[in-house]
């Protein structure tokens, strides 16, 4: 009697259903962008992305059975390849010329804010919150870089379980909205003895999400909204290395692993090896800020693309949120978001510092 699956002798029926899963990821996502857009949630600074997650994990924690199965390899390829193209085409929101406006000042607080953060979060989830290497990592990245986005880039190149990206996605959220009402709070009492300029580098600096840099700096001035827009984009530019760093360690890691004795045979370290090559699409964010930087394109162009990138974030998300199971967070959830706290704290105390030591060693 054969054992052959229905799904392995009719290829076009997992082809049919992977179609299907795609569609309803882009379905559930249309529905969260309205959401989103909703002035509700538009003002606390809450971007489709993070929405998308949100309710991604409401659906598959409390609905898991209404969706087909053979539909789980389109959400999974949302959740994956689409993510890779999408973080890509995030290279058109930076221009060269944007990151040279803010000059040498806001690339250095961008370089010293990004290091800072990853090593001290990375440190921290591992040595006193005992977290695993893959959650320390992508708690760190998201508020290092930029929030939800670098949490997906980082997962892609990690090649890490969704519910690790769950819970650094919601450190963004609670400390990246708290940041967004708190900062020009903090400002507008004197409290951060900064003037515009400063401002806008400790605001684009500090704050995870680019929709919460902007909702915090709006509150303060035109001139600080555009310094901080342009440092924290400046932050996002810094994805791109600190993916091929990443990408290049994690490779050597696995090989050493071919001659270690241990659960994991040569074959399965090689074959890791390959798997974690230098992120393709981080040189395709690096190719499209040149792009965007030469103006090739029209500038309606360039609006509907952002426009299509910010749907497949999305769908992304939702997948992600989709794949992603409440019981596996709650086993290292207040850990990481205890490390999420540390990194806020740093971010707050240890940015404001920097901000100042910058203003000094180039104003």
């Amino acid at each position: 009697m054969s054992t052959t699956s229905p799904t392995l002798a009719h290829p076009s029926l997992s082809t049919h259903g992977q179609i299907n899963g795609v569609l309803f990821v882009a379905l559930f996502a249309f529905a969260v962008t309205r959401l989103a857009a909703l002035p509700a949630i538009a003002n606390l600074g809450l971007s489709p992305l993070i929405v998308g997650i949100v309710a991604g994990a409401i659906y598959g924690n409390l609905l898991p059975d209404t969706m087909p199965e053979s539909w789980a390899a389109g959400v999974n390829f949302s959740a994956r390849k689409l993510l890779r193209i999408a973080v890509a085409f995030f290279g058109l929101r930076v221009s060269l010329q944007e990151i040279a406006q803010v000059g040498v000042p806001g690339l250095v607080e961008s370089v010293v804010i990004v290091v800072s953060t990853l090593v001290i979060g990375t440190w921290a989830g591992m040595k006193f919150m005992k977290l695993d290497r893959d959650t320390a990592i992508l708690t760190a990245a998201g508020s290092a870089i930029c929030g939800a986005a670098a949490v997906l880039a980082f997962e892609s190149t990690l090649q890490s379980k969704p519910h690790k990206s769950a819970m650094a996605v919601g450190s963004v959220v609670l400390f990246g909205t708290l940041s967004m009402f708190l900062y020009p709070l903090l400002y507008r009492a004197g409290w951060l003895h900064l003037d515009t300029v400063g401002a806008g580098l400790f605001f684009g600096g500090t704050i995870h999400e680019v929709a919460q840099v902007v909702g915090a700096a709006s509150n303060v001035s035109p001139e600080t909204t555009h310094i901080a827009t342009i440092v924290k984009m400046t932050r996002v530019m810094l994805l791109v290395p600190v993916l091929l760093v990443l990408g290049v360690w994690l490779n050597r890691s696995a090989r050493s692993a071919v001659g270690a004795v241990g659960a994991m045979s040569a074959d399965d370290a090689k074959s890791g090896a390959r798997k974690l090559a230098v992120p393709w699409f981080a040189l395709g964010f690096l190719a499209l800020v040149v792009v965007n930087s030469l103006h090739v394109l029209p500038e309606p162009a360039t609006s509907t693309l952002n426009m299509l990138d910010t749907f497949a974030l999305t769908m992304a998300m939702t997948a992600l949120g989709i794949e992603t199971r409440v019981s596996q967070i709650r086993q290292a959830g207040p850990r990481a978001l205890t490390t999420g706290f540390i990194l806020y704290v740093w971010l707050v105390f240890g940015g404001l510092a920097i901000t100042w030591g910058v203003q000094r060693l180039f104003g």
